[in-house]
């Protein structure tokens, strides 16, 4: 007792793709023979000069990947290293400046006394 309907045939068309009998086009028409279609692109191809020479001078295209990979992080890393560089210089010069200054104002002859030597010893080691 099969209650299955019985199978459809498969058949093959004219353009090489395949469908069941009982779904094929009324006006089954031989198609036509592919026209060939020429495409001229004019673009020049992409530079890989880094990557033909890390290729051709033995390292493996791991190397190269993780070059491009790496490469922009090492540089965003040593650019923050030297933001953080710069902001602590000029925080320890502010501070030097206020220290003086506050030495200068505060501390009466003695403190004029040791903003002179102090000024006199930074003058001394420029000029060497």
């Amino acid at each position: 007792m099969n209650h299955l309907p019985e199978p459809t045939p498969v058949v093959r068309l004219p353009d090489g793709t395949y469908t069941y009998a009982d779904h094929l086009p009324a006006p089954l028409q031989p198609t036509a023979a592919p026209q060939v279609v020429h495409q001229h692109i004019h673009q020049a191809p992409p530079d890989r000069t880094v990557q033909r020479i890390a290729l051709g001078s033995g390292i493996g295209a791991g190397t190269v990947a993780a070059g491009v990979y790496f490469g922009p992080l090492l540089v965003g890393t040593l650019t923050a290293i030297a933001a953080n560089l710069a902001l602590l210089a000029f925080l320890a010069a502010v501070l030097a400046w206020g220290v003086v200054s506050v030495v200068k104002s505060i501390g009466g002859p003695e403190g004029q006394a040791a903003a002179k030597s102090i000024g006199k010893a930074r003058r001394s080691r420029k000029g060497k």
